[in-house]
């Protein structure tokens, strides 16, 4: 069987794919499994060289790569351009640093062992299943497919199946530098394959998506008790203090919000506003809204729903919000035109309304006055999600962010810790847990491996049956010298 993907703005077909059964989903892990042992024996040099290799493809590619993102999901090709660039930052970063995050390291075995060596080091799982999310086709999926890869393993990729040309282009063009093995597949079909391959024979899966797709990504996955990383989504929150730069402030939160068409995971849905500078940053945000304009051509602000399904919800979340006694400072509910959505900026919604729990991914902000940051972190962290947020203050932003509860934090810019590749990635409560980027992403794809050596032999040996009641004294003695 196959599939269509289409391009959202114009209904156009993009390509033709196959709708991978479990049966094919079966092959690429069993083939991937051979290919997993190769790479993991070729170490990290030679992985270093291929994954540099990689980038550069991808680089000379860069403006082909960027127009394919475009037809395929719809954004802006200055935007996916931009999006493939961060990938490659991530690419290049993964391959340079693996063997010195994951190189066998030295520990002290303490005083009561000090006869052993002590060391840990850190092995490849095998295989690692990865899915892709469809709003960042490029830069999200490259975020665990680099470092699974440049830690050793092998990869099974499921692309979203509204970017199956994308994840496509990825894998073929990762062939071209490592032709001798298949390292990195990819597996196209919808939400069936991307179970199939949670319950195959993966070591380890990464998926971007929902968090009801991810409770049920972990449920395939709990039979073989498969461990995962999963990244959710989530309510990002931005918190303008009363002595913030406000151009700045007004400026990274309409972009944060309404960019691909404020379908972004890590984009500002929330704002919570300190009261004295409330109405003076509503404005400027309103004024800067109200001149973006989306489309198809070269001179929009962003482009479609990728998704009909999300325009729904979009307008719900607006009209739910106003009859909750919301007020609509741009736009409204006829701001969805499909496959549109023109910029909502909403205010005074009710924290209990559907628009203030549920993640939108639309071009909708929602800024709210508070009296006190106090107030703004504790209606932020009302939120059962918990992945990103900004804060915008001129001496207070460190220690705002160390309250929030949220796996990352910008402090007076927005989603920049996207772009550090040093920096974890990932979130907390129904945004999910597990990071990619940086070390932590790197020690994901890689399994500790804890190993003690016996150095210098003593006479004193209590872990044996032809122990004395003298060497367990002895030990006791010893150790309350030490500890006591």
């Amino acid at each position: 069987m196959t599939f269509d993907s289409l391009n959202p703005a114009t209904n156009q077909v993009v390509g033709t794919f196959a709708d991978c059964a479990p049966a094919d989903v079966d092959a690429a892990v069993a083939e991937a499994r051979e290919s997993a042992r190769w790479w993991g024996e070729i170490g990290f040099k030679e992985r270093r060289k291929r994954l540099l290799a990689w980038r550069s493809v991808l680089l000379d590619r860069i403006d082909e790569l960027a127009h394919l993102v475009c037809e395929e999901v719809g954004k802006p090709v200055e935007d996916a351009t931009l999006e493939i660039g961060l990938a490659v930052a991530h690419i290049d970063w993964a391959a340079k640093n693996a063997a010195k995050v994951l190189r066998r390291r030295q520990v002290s075995p303490g005083m009561l062992l000090g006869n052993h060596g002590a060391s840990v080091r850190y092995l490849p799982y095998g295989v690692v299943g990865v899915i892709g999310p469809w709003n960042y086709p490029v830069f999200t999926p490259i975020g665990a497919i680099a470092y699974a890869l440049a830690a050793g393993n092998a990869v099974v990729f499921k692309p979203s199946e509204f970017s199956p040309a994308v994840g496509t282009q990825l894998a073929e063009s990762f062939a071209e530098v490592v032709g001798e093995q298949h390292v990195l597949q990819v597996i196209t079909g919808a939400g069936a394959t991307g179970a199939a391959l949670a319950a195959s024979e993966v070591d380890k899966i990464a998926f971007t998506g929902s968090s009801a797709t991810g409770r049920k990504i972990l449920a395939a996955c709990a039979p073989r008790l498969t461990p995962a990383i999963l990244e959710c989504g989530g309510k990002d929150v931005a918190i303008v203090d009363a002595d913030a730069d406000l151009e700045l402030a007004a400026q990274s939160i309409v972009w944060a919000g309404c960019s691909n068409a404020g379908q972004t995971c890590i984009g500002t849905e929330r704002v919570y506003v300190h009261q004295d500078v409330y109405r003076k940053l509503l404005q400027r945000v309103v004024s800067i809204a109200e001149g973006l304009r989306p489309g198809s051509d070269a001179g929009a602000s962003y482009g479609p729903m990728t998704l009909a399904s999300q325009s729904d919800v979009v307008r719900r979340h607006i009209a739910t919000a106003l009859a909750d006694g919301a007020r609509a400072v741009l736009g409204g509910v006829e701001s969805v035109r499909e496959p549109y959505v023109h910029p909502v900026v909403l205010t005074d919604v009710p924290e209990t309304s559907d628009a203030m729990r549920e993640e939108t991914f639309g071009p909708v902000l929602i800024v709210n006055s508070v009296a006190s940051m106090q107030d703004a972190v504790a209606r932020a962290n009302s939120s059962p999600y918990g992945l990103g947020a900004a804060v915008f203050s001129g001496a207070n932003g460190q220690r705002i962010a160390s309250e929030l509860r949220t796996g990352m934090v910008a402090v007076n810019s927005v989603i920049a810790f996207a772009g550090i590749p040093a920096l974890p990635f990932g979130g907390v409560g129904e945004s999910g847990f597990g990071r990619v980027h940086g070390a932590d992403g790197l020690r994901e794809f890689a399994r500790s491996q804890a190993v003690a050596k016996l150095r210098v032999p003593i006479p004193i040996v209590v872990t044996s049956f032809e122990r004395t009641p003298s060497a367990v004294r002895l030990f006791v003695d010893i150790l309350r010298r030490l500890r006591g």
